[in-house]
């Protein structure tokens, strides 16, 4: 039986953008998507309505972690195989949905993100600002090196996963704050998913969201904090929360 595929949009003041994100999606990959408006101020409710998607609303706001915790329980809670998150901000192309999604559906990857980083030229020629480009060279070599992986980014919000992932990982008690796709993948490496990348193209323009200079430093810290406790974790002296399973990993 082909697996039900449901894309999620985490939302925050997406009115401009949302539009055009989800009318890329190639017909016929995904069978739902569902939109959870933060709280917005402006009419991403509205937009999302008038197309046709499924609309979850925030009376306040959450935050970015716990906007996406909303968007994988409503989607398990409607019998999700496959979810991949796209960002509705269109920052990522979501006409690359399907290369995303196949290699899940053929069994071949538990996890599959977007990466924006093929070549520094691309990277800035799509608009990312340079100290941007920098600092995720460095966030991401540091993860490679303490995880034991060699991800081209470790920061992408163009991502897709199995059922099993989100009913293993204990993603409720990761962070409601912008570290928590950091944490997310962190602890799915330590759970020992099979994670994967696919090029994405960038793009940076003025509607599209980004994190702004006190939260960027505030994440960094928080995404170095995740690294200490992963080094602690493998170890082997204690197990903290964000590695402590919903379920054993078949």
């Amino acid at each position: 039986m082909k697996p039900k595929v449901i894309a999620v949009m985490p939302a925050y003041n997406a009115a401009k953008t949302i539009e055009a994100t989800y009318r890329d999606i190639p017909v016929g990959v995904v069978d739902e998507v569902i939109v959870v408006d933060d709280a917005s101020r402006d009419d991403t409710a509205v937009v999302a309505t008038n197309l046709g998607l499924t609309l979850i609303r925030h009376s306040k706001n959450r935050g970015y972690g716990g906007n996406q915790k909303t968007c994988y329980r409503e989607a398990l809670k409607r019998g999700a195989d496959i979810i991949i998150m796209i960002h509705p901000d269109y920052q990522y192309d979501s006409s690359l949905t399907e290369e995303l999604v196949k290699p899940i559906r053929d069994g071949r990857f538990d996890i599959m993100f977007g990466s924006r980083i093929r070549t520094r030229s691309e990277a800035l020629a799509g608009g990312m600002p340079p100290i941007k480009y920098v600092l995720n060279r460095i966030v991401s070599l540091v993860e490679n090196i303490i995880l034991g992986v060699n991800f081209t980014e470790h920061l992408s919000g163009f991502r897709a996963y199995s059922k099993e992932v989100l009913e293993t990982l204990p993603y409720e008690k990761f962070s409601d704050d912008f570290v928590f796709d950091q944490e997310f993948m962190i602890a799915a490496i330590a759970a020992g998913f099979r994670v994967a990348e696919y090029p994405v193209p960038v793009r940076y323009f003025h509607e599209a969201s980004s994190i702004q200079f006190f939260s960027g430093g505030k994440f960094l810290l928080e995404t170095l904090v995740t690294l200490l406790l992963y080094s602690v974790y493998k170890i082997g002296i204690v197990r903290p929360s964000v590695f402590r399973l919903q379920k054993t990993k078949r």
